[in-house]
């Protein structure tokens, strides 16, 4: 009887070892995988020296400093520069119309006219290099997402003209806000300080629009769209001015008696003091 317990024993510790022996190298085989390089891993984080900028009467424009970093990058691939990152500010969108002169006996008129809808009123951009690639290098991925000036939607209301028409106005938009320094163009605006470090600075205009701008970070890997981030940064007046602006928005017929009252007081004030006696 006790023979074949021992032998019953023994038979049960035989298995265990086979099947401990079975399990020990699935175990190892798993813990040698590390989590960080699965495909799809890389993320984007971002973030800026200030969440608002004050306008005054003295405002001449300023910078904006965006840092960020490239969490869980291929090393492989950022050793080759497989990564790019477009950091743009989109000021507040609005209704924008074009207007086109044309000169009728010497004189000219506005004759014809193009609004698009909801468009930014602003907008800087700057990139680790040019969207459109360069030579040996492939673009970035960027007109599906509308990165990048040319690839602002302009949406015209109510159009129902030729194609080459729509074009030359739209090329007109672009044309007056690069003059007027609301759209910029930064290429090579982003630099990596580290290997996954990066930093980028943006210039806003003196005549940077007032309300809520978005700042959006956009990663790319051998030109292919990763993610993105975004983060709000407010314009806001401030002093006189901004005391101004509220009357005349919540206030405006109470600030339109004022300003013709004003009108009325400095014409008499100046007629009084200039006088011929």
């Amino acid at each position: 009887m006790k023979r074949v317990a021992f032998k019953t024993l023994a038979l049960k510790a035989l298995g265990l070892i086979a099947l401990l022996s079975l399990a020990a190298p699935s175990a190892q085989a798993q813990s040698i995988v590390p989590p960080s390089q699965h495909e799809g891993d890389e993320r984007l984080e971002i973030g800026m020296n200030t969440s608002q900028i004050a306008i005054t009467p003295d405002f001449a424009g300023t910078d904006l400093a965006i840092f960020g970093a490239v969490v869980n990058a291929d090393e492989l691939l950022n050793s080759i520069g497989q990564y790019d990152v477009v950091v743009s500010l989109e000021g507040p969108k609005d209704d924008a119309t074009v207007r086109r002169k044309d000169r009728v006996f010497g004189i000219w008129i506005n004759r014809q006219s193009m609004t698009f809808e909801q468009v930014p009123q602003s907008y800087t951009l700057s990139s680790t290099r040019k969207i459109e690639g360069q030579p040996g290098v492939p673009p970035l991925d960027a007109p599906g997402i509308g990165i990048g000036i040319d690839h602002i939607g302009l949406i015209p209301a109510g159009y129902m003209g030729s194609g080459d028409s729509l074009t030359e106005f739209r090329d007109a938009y672009k044309r007056l806000k690069k003059k007027s320094g609301l759209y910029q163009p930064d290429p090579g605006g982003v630099r990596f300080i580290s290997s996954t470090l990066f930093q980028a600075n943006l210039k806003l205009p003196a005549n940077i629009p007032n309300g809520t701008h978005m700042v959006r970070a956009t990663l790319f890997k051998s030109g292919k769209f990763v993610m993105e981030k975004t983060l709000p940064l407010r314009v806001v007046k401030t002093g006189l001015e901004q005391t101004i602006t509220n009357a005349a928005h919540e206030q405006p017929v109470l600030y339109g008696m004022a300003s013709v009252l004003l009108a009325l007081i400095t014409g008499w004030g100046a007629s009084v003091m200039f006088r011929r006696d």
